[in-house]
């Protein structure tokens, strides 16, 4: 079993949980090795880490933008294994990887998930992956330790049941329609659809898509088990390149509190 099932238990006791994506290799591989250990310091519960894909059809302008200077520094995915490896060897907070099928179908599927146990990544995002197929990859992940994490939609409604019942790891409940990036406002229904979720899994669920601001952190904390932070942060290292550390560190830090002081 994954490192992600005690993702809310920190000093013994239940709290609520802070997600941190990024995307490797923007502007640098190192860079993203240093901007994960500022993650941690921060307070990141868990860590997504985007391997970078020319067509991210789930990602919006800021992430899409991240992939393309990831890619044209050369990045590749040994080198994002590579990297998984060496910080799990500095810490156990869970890693994730959120791609795309085409990558990991091109890679092997096979080699893929052996790697991802071999570099200690705990869970894949893979948001082109309908449910109905998700054994296109589930029993080769499983079979590695490896769980495939499911998203859940404001249009998966009459879904909840049968998603729920199978996810692993932890649900991914998306705020809004559309790709990921900052939103002023998200006016989905989560409460309800958090409700649904709870009454067929006990595993986590955190809502992303749009979550930028402490105030938004601590609303969206109040009704789920924690939020999934990444444009924001993606906007700081596309802002602040190799300085982005600090900024980073600051940033994570205030909404991990924002996260900690969320009530039901």
């Amino acid at each position: 079993m994954s490192r992600i099932k005690d993702v809310l238990i920190r000093n013994g006791k239940e709290q609520k949980a802070l997600v941190a994506f990024l995307t490797a290799g923007d502007p640098g591989i190192e860079q993203t090795k240093d901007f994960i250990r500022e993650l941690i310091r921060a307070g990141a519960d868990l860590i997504e880490i985007g391997i970078p894909f020319s067509d991210p059809i789930a990602e919006g302008p800021v992430i899409q933008n991240a992939n393309l200077r990831a890619l044209a520094g050369g990045v590749d995915t040994n080198q994002i294994f590579q990297l998984a490896a060496e910080i799990r060897q500095e810490s156990s907070v869970p890693l994730v990887f959120m791609t795309y099928l085409n990558l990991v179908f091109h890679y092997g599927y096979e080699g893929f998930f052996s790697r991802c146990q071999q570099a200690g990544v705990d869970g894949i995002i893979l948001p082109d992956l309908p449910f109905e197929e998700k054994r296109e990859v589930a029993d080769i992940a499983d079979k590695y330790g490896v769980d495939v994490i499911s998203l859940l939609a404001p249009t998966s409604e009459n879904r909840i049941r049968v998603i729920a019942e199978e996810a692993q790891g932890f649900i991914y409940l998306v705020s809004s329609m559309g790709v990921t990036g900052v939103r002023e406002t998200i006016d989905t229904d989560l409460e309800s659809l958090s409700t649904l979720i709870r009454k067929h899994t006990a595993i986590p669920c955190f809502i992303g898509f749009g979550i930028s601001r402490p105030e938004q952190a601590v609303e969206m904390a109040a009704i789920s088990d924690g939020v999934i932070v990444g444009s924001a942060i993606v906007k700081l290292i596309e802002t602040h390149g190799n300085e982005a550390g600090r900024y980073i560190y600051e940033y994570v830090r205030s909404m991990k509190e924002a996260v900690m002081s969320a009530r039901p």
